[in-house]
């Protein structure tokens, strides 16, 4: 079994995570969590549910209060292009528009667009909302408080655009159109309006700015024509001045880069001849090369040779005789007619192959001599083309400024005219890029307010408040209420919980056995038996913070639960300020530790049975004027050693440990001690300060022990967390 330490840097403090598994961190840190969460709810229940039930009052209060608003819906589509009527023909047009990849702005526009002032101020005109009555009432405004003209405008189109929303998704051109008043008819027919004055302003923009862009472009296609016909024509006296003779088309334009649509005879000339130079160099070329590598070779060896079929056949009847020859040599002598005949044949075929071989490398080199020729003539036509193309450029430069300045008026001039062509296309009948989808109707059901809508937002709303108030609260409020928030808050180990004795004598409940209380401190007899590395401790201190905590009990109680399992136990009433272990065990105090203290009486003189087996108890005795200088003095070291050679285990029951020094002394004595803490009573601040002036002497604490522990006050479920329901027997029951 680990053991369980919480003392000073020398012995560290024992840490459940020592002995966690790896994989079970998450539920070991989430499950206390979630307890204490849940228990602090439980306590606050009620603060909790009159804090959601105000909440729900309130948003119910307000929903019967408010004014039934009726919202009108009327959608339209927004489109990017524009269809224009072009004589009989339709086609889209987008110029006027964003382009595709700002489509996004567009639509952002037309967004503002709808719920701009101007066209909220269409809207009043087109309905004569300014001296109606009803509209003034569907919005519940009064008319008559706005004396003039202006401020009924005013209040008009504040009106009118505080009520307006106008919602269009992202992934989507249909926008949505929707207006909010009392009157669910006037809610219809402002959303309609809207969405009718939207495309009549639309087409009117358009209208307005291409009469006026007409006229412009009217006035600049004028001049711009002029200036066309004076620079053409200054190109055309130049070029007969001079005797340049261009392939220049009046339809095209050239730049700086090109001179393709504006070039002389004599640069075509020379640019079609430098390409067949090039031509020929390159034939020229590749003939030089077959022209070295059949020379390079011997004559039989060569690749023309060797790829002549006249060769190939010859070389084939001459393996073919000089397999004859070597034949009839095998079989008649040198001179015989047949070997010469044989031998003749070969001598001519050879003759015919050299032949034939000779004719097809002069093949190879007559091509690469007439290629050669080529291009030396061409190049001579070259020479002279460069030299009279270069006299001509001299000649071309005033040429090319005025044909650039030809081509710039011409292109200004060709663009005025596609403008001015379809401002006036543009002019003539255009359709408006926006269509309405869905016409508002007067709706049935108001959209507000909404119950539902009230109430569940309330209900949010009254649960993140009292969340609020309960942490806070919480937060604010110390108290060791669970057995969780013992390690949380004083930062020593639990050794046991005892529960509440629910109105009766804790003593008798430690007579019974199946009691609860007698359980809670088996548990802990178990958790001090293993609670150091030698295992039970041989003098202990039990002592806590403030008074009435249960202390005196829980000594009494270990001390019996130890003596039980056959240990010889010592009970020593430390308390000399207080003393009360003679009253649980029902026996005399006159005589006790402060007689031991002072010399008047050995311990084996005071020391008396409590009547049960190995339980053995040490009075305080009467009490002294200065028990703190008592319990210093060296008799009190000298006691505990007489005592541990008699005793198996040495229980001390001291004073409290704020405002006194008993128990820090005591503490620098025994072999460890036991911190008692009451349930709903002892505070985190008190706790850690005591735990200060405790480690000062350096003890062993071994933990803490809560007491008086009541899981219904504590608002959680730990009757059935640790089991305390489970000796609850029937009247009738007798198992």
């Amino acid at each position: 079994m680990a053991t369980l330490y919480q003392n000073s840097e020398e012995n560290p403090a024992f840490r459940p995570d020592d002995f966690a598994y790896e994989g079970a961190g998450q539920s070991v840190s989430i499950a206390p969590m979630l307890r204490n969460m849940l228990s602090i709810a439980r306590r606050n229940l009620w603060l909790i549910a009159a804090i959601v039930a105000a909440f729900l009052a309130a948003a119910a209060v307000l929903t019967l209060l408010t004014t039934p608003k009726y919202t009108a819906n009327s959608s339209i589509e927004i489109a990017d292009q524009t269809e224009q009527v072009l004589g009989e023909h339709f086609s889209e047009q987008s110029n006027d528009q964003t382009n595709s990849w700002d489509i996004d702005r567009f639509l952002t526009t037309q967004v503002s667009i709808l719920k701009s002032r101007a066209l909220s101020e269409r809207v009043a005109k087109r309905l004569n909302l300014y001296s109606d009555a009803r509209f003034f009432s569907a919005m519940q405004a009064d008319r008559d408080e706005y004396k003039t003209d202006t401020e009924r405008r005013d209040a008009v189109l504040d009106l009118l655009q505080s009520n307006l929303e106008i919602s269009l998704p992202g992934d989507s051109r249909i926008a949505q159109i929707s207006f909010t008043s009392t009157d669910a008819q006037m809610s219809a027919r402002v959303a309609n309006a809207f969405a009718e004055e939207f495309i009549q302003s639309n087409l009117q923009r358009r209208f307005d700015s291409s009469s006026y862009a007409r006229t412009f472009v009217q006035q600049q296609l004028g001049q711009a024509r002029s200036r066309l016909e004076a620079s053409e024509q200054n190109l055309n006296t130049y070029a007969k001045s001079v005797g340049l003779i261009r392939m220049r088309d009046p339809s095209t334009t050239t730049d700086n880069n090109s001179n393709s649509a504006n070039s002389s005879v004599t640069t075509s000339s020379l640019m079609q001849l430098n390409q067949a130079a090039n031509e020929a160099k390159t034939q020229r070329l590749a003939a030089e090369a077959r022209w070295n590598a059949e020379r390079a070779q011997p004559l039989l060896s060569s690749p023309a040779a060797l790829a002549s079929p006249i060769v190939q056949d010859l070389a084939k009847r001459r393996s073919e005789a000089q397999s004859a020859l070597d034949d009839a040599k095998t079989r008649y002598l040198g001179d015989h007619p047949l070997v010469q005949r044989l031998t003749s044949n070969v001598q001519n075929i050879d003759a015919q192959l050299t032949t034939a071989a000779t004719q097809a490398r002069n093949s190879v080199r007559a091509e690469y001599t007439a290629a050669a020729s080529s291009e030396e003539r061409l190049r001579a036509q070259v020479g002279e083309l460069e030299g009279a193309t270069l006299r001509e450029q001299d000649r071309s430069v005033r040429y090319n400024t005025l044909a650039r300045e030809a081509d710039t008026n011409r292109s200004i001039y060709d663009g005025l005219l596609q403008r001015y062509r379809e401002l006036n296309a543009a002019a003539g009948i255009t359709a408006s890029n926006v269509s309405v989808i869905d016409v508002a109707e007067a709706p049935n059901q108001p959209s507000s307010p909404n119950p539902v809508l009230n109430l569940t937002i309330a209900l949010l709303l009254g649960l993140l408040t009292a969340a609020a108030i309960v942490f806070l609260k919480d937060q604010l409020d110390d108290r060791i209420r669970i057995p969780e928030e013992v390690e949380d808050k004083v930062g020593v180990h639990l050794l046991g919980v005892i529960p509440e004795a629910k109105g009766d004598d804790p003593l008798e409940a430690l007579r019974d056995p199946k009691s609860v209380v007698a359980e809670g401190y088996s548990a802990l007899r178990n958790s001090l038996l293993y609670s150091t590395r030698e295992g039970l401790p041989q003098l202990m201190l039990v002592t806590s913070a403030q008074a009435s905590e249960g202390k005196s009990t829980t000594s009494f109680a270990v001390a019996r639960s130890l003596s039980l399992i056959g240990k010889r136990t010592l009970l020593v009433d430390a308390d000399l300020r207080r003393p009360s272990i003679h009253k649980l065990a029902d026996v005399s105090n006159t005589s006790g530790l402060s007689d031991v203290l002072v010399g008047d009486k050995s311990a084996a003189e005071v020391t008396v049975p409590s009547g049960i087996e190995n339980f053995y108890l040490l009075p305080s005795g009467p009490i002294p004027p200065s028990p703190a200088e008592l319990l210093s003095s060296s008799r009190l070291l000298a006691l505990f050693a007489e005592l541990r050679r008699h005793y198996d285990c040495i229980i001390i029951d001291s004073a409290p440990v704020l405002g006194l020094a008993d128990s820090p002394g005591l503490s620098a004595l025994a072999d460890g001690v036991v911190l008692v803490i009451e349930a709903n009573r002892g505070r985190g601040g008190q706790l850690k300060a005591a735990i200060r002036r405790l480690r000062l002497m350096k003890p062993t604490i071994l933990g803490a022990v809560l007491t008086k522990f009541d899981p219904d006050v504590a608002g959680n479920a730990y009757s059935t967390y640790y089991q305390y329901d489970y000796y609850q027997y029937r009247s009738d029951s007798h198992q």
